[in-house]
């Protein structure tokens, strides 16, 4: 067994998983990842997935892929060019299509030039209709025009009766209305915010403090942008009550209310994982965090952290891990 296939079977190991928990995880069948234990990298399909299946491996233990990698530098690495053999087949497989957009260029431009003649008489002969529909016939002109003594003006329309002038010396005056007067609303003050502060360590957990207004609920908010092992326990560790448990993948949310129990969570790959308490982004640095939320005594929440939603969220699982 390798180094590093020992080091992967003691993270899987810890966390209480069997080879057939890691494949129905990731997806990679049994033989692999046996062989990924054992060193024997001759099994997998190709050096390049040899890589690929370590670190999807990895990741689903909880170990950061790129450490492991880094520090077990015999690993077979992916082909980078390819072979003279392969180039020769895909220059000689470009050789029929360029063949073909030859043959099809003399018939396309002998279809393009009589359509082109065509538009242009068309054009021409619109032009040539709008411009004589344009003249005016001066005898029918003369013909409609009227002598203006003899023109005679249409008689009034019955019901339209002229109103009488008014009188000199009065004049009308409209009452103006009043103008209303509106109350002006009173300014509503500005809702307390919720701050985040880092507060100590313990043991390998970073604790932050959570104040919060009384009766206002904190939302904690996971958005993962690609594959990383998280948990999610209600309370101090990992002993509580399970929220989440599994993969996670790119476009997946996770919401949960923090009450006073507190709330504990592990990613096994942190850049993958983004989390949020309202809005302001928690992190410790570290490539795999251990977080630990803790709701200040003076502050209260409506909800309870065992009242999570998820978008297309982690896979849960009914295995339980251990610290």
């Amino acid at each position: 067994m390798s180094e590093l296939g020992r080091q992967l079977k003691e993270a899987r190991l810890q966390k209480g998983m069997s080879l057939d928990d890691v494949q129905e995880v990731t997806k990679i069948r049994k033989k692999y990842l046996e062989a990924i234990e054992a060193g024997d990298y001759k099994v997998l399909p190709g050096s390049f997935y040899v890589r690929a299946f370590i670190k999807t491996y990895a990741e689903a233990v909880g170990v950061n892929p790129d450490e492991l990698l880094e520090e077990h530098g015999n690993v077979p690495a992916p082909p980078v060019e390819a072979t003279p053999m392969e180039t020769v087949i895909q220059k000689r497989s470009r050789r029929p299509e360029t063949e073909r957009n030859a043959k099809w260029l003399p018939t396309l431009l002998m279809w393009t030039f009589p359509v082109l003649i065509i538009v242009v008489i068309y054009m021409y002969a619109s032009n040539l209709n709008k411009g004589e529909s344009n003249q005016v016939d001066p005898t029918k002109v003369t013909d409609a025009q009227q002598d203006p003594a003899t023109a005679q003006t249409p008689p009034p329309a019955a019901g339209n009766t002229a109103k009488p002038a008014a009188t000199e010396g009065t004049t009308s005056v409209e009452p103006t209305p009043e103008p209303t007067l509106q109350p002006t609303p009173s300014p509503t003050p500005p809702p307390q915010a919720v701050t985040v502060t880092e507060d100590r360590k313990s043991g390998k957990s970073t604790v932050f403090k959570v104040s919060a207004p009384p009766g206002s609920a904190v939302q904690v908010k996971i958005a993962a942008n690609g594959v990383s092992w998280l948990e999610v326990y209600k309370g101090s560790n990992s002993k509580g009550e399970k929220l989440s448990f599994g993969n996670t993948a790119a476009g997946d949310n996770l919401t949960f209310t923090l009450d006073s129990t507190g709330m504990y969570i592990k990613s096994g790959y942190s850049p993958a994982t983004i989390i949020t308490v309202n809005g302001q982004q928690v992190t410790d640095g570290k490539s795999s965090s251990r977080i630990l939320l803790e709701l200040d005594e003076a502050s209260g929440s409506n909800g309870s952290a065992n009242s999570g939603t998820t978008d297309s969220g982690a896979t849960n699982s009914e295995t339980t891990s251990t610290e």
